[in-house]
């Protein structure tokens, strides 16, 4: 018996022995293997373009915030925007940034956020402005969401902005269009006002909030060195009656009439296509040209052509470019329905290249 023992005391032994043996080894082997490289999946770009259903679209402006540097700036509008729209599908976002910060950011930001949320990301434009109505804000940002009810069962107006020396007078002329609109005061959902100066915003913010008191409004400074003065706000409303058509262009005798764009565009088709800023990167007649037929390839994915196009908002950096987007637009738009359109130089725009970009509102018409 202790013969037996013994040897199986010595075979246990032993085949422990083995067993840490080969556990050495394949540690010795695990140790000479390289590590596995943990790679991030990459973000996905916003889409070019995206739609919703006019019935049920909201618009929203996220609140002036000065705590911290932009990107946590963005963060908070974004979160704001979330909370705002509750669980709307935000197709559309324009941020309008001012100070030094890299425009390019926000387009990375967004990715992030919308990824991190698990929600399909809006169509995006980003423009420099000179300046925001706060010391140390530099990031505001508008969205367009699609609610699950209907809330505009007639449609919308989209008011194109209107020009003045001052922001009063730009305000009186909005309020104006409105009444020729058929939109009532309280129905106006978002104002934008851009100016040439921001000493008068507190004031235009009390008059606004007077005139159309449930309206989301913004005001941004165009140029941080403007070369004259300048106030034009722009406007959407939801509409009191349904138009006669899906789309109905208007210029009112009391407003000023220009044939090269519309002062009211009344929306009542299914959907509305949105696209994100297209740049155009040079100065030349082609340049240009070739921004604004990459633009009609975009919304065309979606159903849309230039003939359905009724809204434009332009942001050249020069004069001369705007000269020249003016000269060649109405290639690509319909002149004898010109779009609704805002049409101002701007600071700046997220490539150092771009001497210009355009975004559109279509209603496609099948």
């Amino acid at each position: 018996m202790r013969i037996s023992t013994l040897l199986i005391f010595l075979l246990a032994f032993r085949v422990a022995g083995l067993a840490q043996e080969e556990r050495k080894i394949i540690t010795k082997k695990d140790e000479d293997k390289d590590p596995i490289t943990q790679s991030l999946p990459s973000l996905k770009d916003p889409p070019p373009a995206a739609a919703g259903e006019t019935a049920r679209l909201v618009f929203h402006v996220s609140p002036i915030s000065t705590k911290g540097l932009m990107s946590q700036q963005v963060r908070d509008a974004l979160k704001s925007l979330f909370h705002e729209n509750h669980d709307a599908q935000i197709v559309k976002l324009r941020a309008f940034v001012a100070g030094s910060g890299d425009l390019r950011r926000v387009q990375t930001l967004v990715s992030e956020t919308f990824t991190e949320h698990k929600m399909n990301l809006p169509a995006l434009s980003t423009i420099q402005a000179g300046a925001l109505p706060a010391d140390g804000a530099q990031v505001v940002i508008e969205s367009i969401a699609v609610e699950k009810k209907t809330v505009n069962p007639n449609g919308l107006a989209f008011f194109s902005g209107q020009q003045a020396k001052d922001v009063r007078t730009s305000m009186t002329q909005l309020q104006n269009a409105v009444a020729d609109g058929n939109v009532a005061p309280s129905d106006v959902l978002r104002i934008t006002c851009f100016l040439s100066s921001l000493d008068d915003a507190s004031a235009a913010r009390d008059l606004l909030r007077g005139a159309f008191p449930n309206a989301a409004a913004n005001f941004i400074q165009l140029q941080r060195l403007p070369v004259e003065a300048v106030a034009e706000c722009e406007a959407v409303g939801r509409l009191g009656r349904a138009p006669a058509g899906a789309v109905e262009m208007l210029n009112p005798a009391g407003l000023t009439r220009n044939g090269n764009y519309s002062q009211i565009a009344l929306v009542n088709a299914p959907k509305i296509v949105f696209s994100g800023t297209q740049m155009a990167f040079g100065q030349q007649e082609s340049d240009i040209n070739l921004a604004f037929e990459r633009l009609l390839k975009e919304i065309g994915v979606l159903g849309a052509s230039g003939k359905d196009v009724f809204w434009s908002s332009v942001y050249p950096l020069t004069r001369p470019v705007g000269d020249t987007i003016r000269a060649v637009r109405f290639h690509y738009f319909d002149q004898g329905r010109p779009p609704a359109s805002t049409f101002l130089v701007f600071e700046g725009l997220p490539s150092l290249d771009a001497s210009m970009a355009i975004e559109v509102m279509a209603a496609p018409s099948n």
